[in-house]
């Protein structure tokens, strides 16, 4: 049966734990629509196979992302998307000549929202 506590949207974590799983969502379609950047990406960050690795973090995104929203083994789902995400910023950092904001390609994006699946994660 489905907990509707889970989407009440006057409870900050919940809207904090949709949003976080929401965002992971542009990042697939980016990696589909633009296939040829995603896999370059990986190659660039030093991933062997990266046409592998693009389709593991297609898929990764995709079950962080609906465990999030849905709010499906919440702590799960957060702490894998927390480090997720910590191996992209290492990978942003790497591939953009170690620049930190994320107009410039830097880690700033992955950091910041690394640090809200960590809270989430913390609340469970």
């Amino acid at each position: 049966m489905l907990d509707i506590g889970r989407f009440d949207l006057t409870n900050e974590f919940n809207l904090l734990r949709i949003i976080c799983g929401a965002f992971f969502i542009p990042h697939s379609v980016g990696k589909i629509t633009e296939w040829k950047f995603s896999v370059g990406f990986f190659a660039k960050a030093g991933f062997a196979g990266p046409e592998w690795w693009t389709r593991a973090a297609l898929l990764f995104e995709a079950v962080v992302a609906s465990c999030l929203i849905l709010g499906i083994y919440t702590r799960y789902a957060a702490i894998l998307g927390a480090i997720f995400l910590a191996v992209a910023a290492m990978a942003c950092y790497r591939v953009s000549g170690r620049r930190w904001y994320w107009n410039f390609g830097g880690a700033e994006y992955c950091v910041f929202w690394g640090i809200c699946c960590v809270i989430v994660a913390m609340h469970g």
